[in-house]
C-alpha cells in the first residue's frame, strides 16, 4: 500500500485503504448535505400549497444558498482553532438538526429558518471536506481522491431534483421526506468520521477574528441578498438594490483594513498577493456561474418545453452526471500518475463553453440524443475543471494557509453559483415574457391579465393551456433557455482565460521531497 503523508501534522501517514475510509465518511456527509440544497426545487409548489406563504417562496430556495456561501470562509478559520474533526462533526450535527426542524415545519417562516441553518451546516461540510483531504493527502496523490469530491458536487446537484420529484410523486411519502431522507445517511457519516478520522490538531491561532468575520460575512450577505431577492422581493432598479450594494462595498473596504491588522485573519491578505489563489478563485467563480445556472435551469427546459415529469427529467440528466463523474475520476488518476494538472481545467473550460453552446441550440423539437450529447459535453468539462482548481490553489498554499485557501476558493464557487442562478433567472423571465408577448400580439391574442402571465405557471398548469397558446408558451420558454445557456458561454470562456494564465507548479510529493533532502551525517 502507498503511504500518504499528513501535511498538517507532518508525522502521521495513511495507507490508501485508510484514506478511502476517511473519504467515504466525508463524501457521504457531503452528498447528503448538497442534495438537501437542491432537493427542495421540485417540491416547492407542493410545500407552498401545504404551508402557505406564496410571497415568501423565493426565501425557501435562497436561504440555504445564502448561509452556505457566507459561512464558508468562517469554517476554515474555526477548524484552524478548534480542529478539523470537531468542526466537521459540528457542521454535520447542525445539518441534521436543521433537517429535522425543516421536516417538522408548521409554517413557512419555520421552514425558512431551518433552511438557513441547513446552509450553515452545508457550508462547513463542503469547505472542510476539501480541507481535510488537503491535510491527509499530498498534492501529487490527491488527484485520484479529489475526483470523487468533484463527482459528488455534480451528482448531488442533479440528484436533488430527481429525488425531490420522486418523493413528491410518491403518495405515501410526502414533501417532508425531502428533509428526512438524508438524516440516516448523515448519522452513518458521523459515525464513520468518528471512527476513522484521526488528525493531530495543532492550533494555528487561538483567537477568532471577530471583526473580520463580521465584515466578510456582512459584505457577502449584502450581495447575496441582492442576487437572491432582486427581481422577486424588490425591483432591481430600487433603493434596496442600491442600498445593499453600497453596504456591501463599504464592508469590503472595511474588511481590507481589518484583515491587514488582524493577528489571525480569516482571509489573510497575503492570499490575494498569490497569483494562483487569485486566478483559481476567479476561475471557480466563473465555473460556479456556468455550473449552477445550467444545472438549475435544465430541469425547467425538460419539464416545461419537453413535457417530462420531475422524475423523468432527473433521469434525462444522467448523461451529464455520468460524464462529470468519469471526467473527475479519470483526470484525477492521470494527474496522480503524471503530476501534470493544467491541461485538464484548460480543456475542461473549453468543453464547458462548448457544452453551453450546444445547449443554447436546443429547441422544442430537439431529440433526446441531441440533448444527452450536449449534457455529456458539459458534464465532462465540469469534471475536468472543478477539483483541479482547488488542487492548484492547495498546491501553491503554505501549510498554515491550507484551510483559508481551500475555503476561499470554495466561497468563490458558491458565490458564482448565486450570481448564475440570479442572473439566469432574470434573463429567463424577461426573455419568456417578451417572446410570449410578441407572439401573442402577432396572433392578435390578448388574454385577460396580459399575455406574460401565462409564462409564470407550473409545468402542470402550462400543460393544460389551450393548444395554440400552449405552443406559444413552449416556444417562448425554448427561446428563453437558449438565451440563458448562450449567456453562460462568455463566462466559461473568461474562466478558460483565467485557467490559461495559471502557472503549472509541480505537485508536491513527500517522497520527492525526501529524495531531495540530504542524507543525515553519520555520527562519529
Amino acid at each position: 500500500m502507498t503511504d500518504v503523508v499528513n501535511r498538517a501534522g507532518g508525522r502521521r501517514t495513511y495507507t490508501h485503504r485508510e484514506v478511502m475510509e476517511i473519504l467515504s465518511g466525508l463524501l457521504l456527509a457531503l452528498l447528503t448535505s448538497m442534495i438537501s440544497t437542491s432537493v427542495v426545487g421540485t417540491a416547492l409548489p407542493t410545500i407552498v400549497g401545504d404551508l402557505g406563504g406564496q410571497d415568501q417562496l423565493s426565501w425557501v430556495a435562497s436561504a440555504t444558498l445564502l448561509t452556505m456561501t457566507v459561512s464558508t470562509p468562517l469554517w476554515g478559520k474555526l477548524s484552524d482553532i478548534f480542529g478539523r474533526k470537531l468542526m466537521f462533526q459540528t457542521s454535520l450535527v447542525l445539518f441534521v438538526a436543521a433537517s429535522v426542524v425543516a421536516g417538522l415545519s408548521q409554517n413557512i417562516g419555520m421552514l425558512i429558518a431551518a433552511r438557513a441553518v441547513q446552509g450553515l451546516g452545508t457550508g462547513g461540510l463542503s469547505a472542510l471536506t476539501q480541507v481535510i483531504l488537503g491535510d491527509v493527502v499530498e498534492p501529487r496523490e490527491r488527484g485520484r481522491y479529489s475526483g470523487y469530491v468533484g463527482a459528488v458536487f455534480g451528482v448531488s446537484t442533479v440528484a436533488g431534483p430527481l429525488l425531490g420529484g420522486f418523493i413528491v410523486d410518491t403518495s405515501w411519502l410526502g414533501w417532508r421526506w425531502c428533509f428526512y431522507v438524508c438524516i440516516p445517511l448523515a448519522v452513518v457519516a458521523f459515525a464513520v468520521i468518528q471512527k476513522v478520522l484521526r488528525l493531530d490538531h495543532e492550533p494555528r491561532d487561538a483567537r477568532l477574528d471577530w471583526w473580520g468575520a463580521f465584515t466578510i460575512t456582512g459584505a457577502a450577505t449584502s450581495f447575496m441578498l441582492v442576487l437572491s431577492l432582486g427581481g422577486h422581493e424588490f425591483e432591481w432598479n430600487s433603493g434596496w438594490t442600491y442600498g445593499l450594494c453600497a453596504l456591501g462595498v463599504a464592508l469590503i473596504l472595511l474588511a481590507v483594513v481589518v484583515e491587514r491588522r488582524a493577528a489571525g485573519p480569516i482571509l489573510p491578505p497575503r492570499l490575494f498577493r498569490d497569483r494562483t489563489f487569485l486566478l483559481a478563485g476567479l476561475a471557480s467563480l466563473l465555473v460556479g456561474i456556468a455550473m449552477y445556472g445550467a444545472m438549475i435551469y435544465l430541469p425547467q427546459y425538460l419539464q416545461i418545453v419537453k413535457g417530462m415529469s420531475p422524475t423523468a427529467s432527473g433521469l434525462m440528466t444522467l448523461p451529464m452526471v455520468v460524464s462529470l463523474f468519469l471526467g473527475s475520476i479519470v483526470s484525477g488518476r492521470i494527474v496522480t500518475r503524471t503530476g501534470r494538472w493544467k491541461a485538464y481545467p484548460v480543456a475542461g473550460m473549453l468543453l464547458v463553453a462548448g457544452g453551453l453552446g450546444l445547449l443554447s441550440r436546443l429547441h422544442v423539437d430537439s431529440s433526446d440524443l441531441v440533448i444527452g450529447l450536449a449534457m455529456a459535453v458539459f458534464g465532462v468539462g465540469l469534471g475536468l475543471t472543478m477539483q483541479m482548481l482547488i488542487l492548484a490553489a492547495q498546491n501553491a498554499a503554505e501549510v498554515r494557509d491550507m484551510a483559508a485557501t481551500t475555503s476561499g476558493v470554495a466561497f468563490f464557487r458558491s458565490l458564482g453559483g448565486a450570481i448564475g442562478v440570479a442572473a439566469y433567472g432574470a434573463i429567463l423571465t424577461n426573455k419568456v415574457k417578451s417572446e410570449l408577448t410578441s407572439m401573442m400580439a402577432a396572433a392578435h391574442i390578448t388574454p385577460s391579465g396580459g399575455g406574460s402571465t401565462l409564462s409564470l405557471g407550473t409545468p402542470e398548469a402550462i400543460a393544460k393551456l389551450p393548444a395554440p397558446i400552449h405552443a406559444m408558451v413552449l416556444e417562448a420558454y425554448a427561446r428563453g433557455m437558449q438565451t440563458v445557456f448562450l449567456v453562460g458561454v462568455p463566462a466559461a470562456f473568461l474562466g478558460f482565460v483565467a485557467v490559461l494564465l495559471l502557472r503549472e507548479a509541480p505537485l508536491r510529493s513527500s517522497r520527492a521531497a525526501q529524495a531531495r533532502r540530504p542524507a543525515p551525517a553519520e555520527s562519529a
